[in-house]
């Protein structure tokens, strides 16, 4: 069957050159944007509770641009100043960027890594006297804690926001040729919201090891897998698909 329509199970992009524009245009289907998740920051009063208390703390690491949100703003209802030689440690380029908007980027001491979490463990390893703090959600990838343990570290994790599940109760009676996923919280989401879902024609595109075997172990066939050496993204793995499928 011909692709028309996609659902992405994410926020539309915010940038006016987004690559799923430029598939939408270039190969005429229709792109819709619906986060199937969505992150709710847990209170001062449940951080507390984890035994966190900020001022013991000489580093932070940050893996995304929700754990630089959440830490700041935990950090303002526990009206707990945040020291200007404290250190960031942050997992790529675009938390670092992210990190401008609550301090001076040049004059603080802002490590980065290269997108994959053992290489920031790289970083990270060089600073053992520190004390590190990991400012997470309820969802963590088990390489975190695993690399940190490794390390030899004295870390802490706090949870600082949860990944909840969207209500998606009108969609209902929507239908799309390609529903696209990028964490397993997202496959999650679709049976939680309709527990009696069947893929019949729906094509499922999945994005990371972990997403597609929660596709497979739901019983869906995943159609579309990314990333893969030919396509390393998940729009080029969209656009191989549908120029094969549409063209027939």
């Amino acid at each position: 069957m011909k692709v028309k329509t996609i659902l992405v199970s994410q926020p539309a992009p915010k940038a006016d050159h987004s690559p799923y524009l430029e598939l939408s245009e270039k190969q005429k289907v229709k792109i819709d944007f619906r986060p199937f998740i969505h992150v709710e920051g847990v209170t001062a009063k449940e951080v507390r509770a984890q035994k966190i208390d900020l001022k013991n703390f000489t580093a932070i690491i940050l893996t995304s641009r929700n754990a630089v949100d959440h830490f700041f703003r935990i950090a303002e209802e526990m009206r707990f100043t945040v020291p200007d030689d404290m250190k960031y440690f942050c997992e790529s380029e675009a938390v670092a960027f992210y990190l401008q908007k609550y301090v001076v980027y040049r004059k603080r001491k802002i490590y980065v890594g290269e997108r994959t979490f053992p290489e920031l463990g790289k970083i990270i390893k060089k600073y053992k006297d520190e004390k590190f703090l990991l400012p997470s959600s309820d969802k963590l990838k088990d390489i975190v804690p695993e690399t940190l343990n490794e390390l030899g570290v004295n870390w802490s994790r706090g949870i600082f926001y949860r990944t909840v599940m969207s209500d998606l109760s009108d969609l209902s009676d929507v239908f799309y040729d390609i529903l696209v996923f990028f964490s397993p919280s997202g496959i999650d989401s679709l049976f939680k919201n309709f527990p009696d879902f069947k893929q019949n024609n729906t094509r499922i595109a999945a994005f990371g090891t972990s997403t597609i075997k929660a596709a497979t172990d739901a019983g869906l066939n995943c159609n579309i897998p990314a990333p893969t050496p030919e396509t390393p993204s998940m729009t080029m793995a969209l656009e191989k698909y549908i120029m094969e499928v549409n063209k027939k």
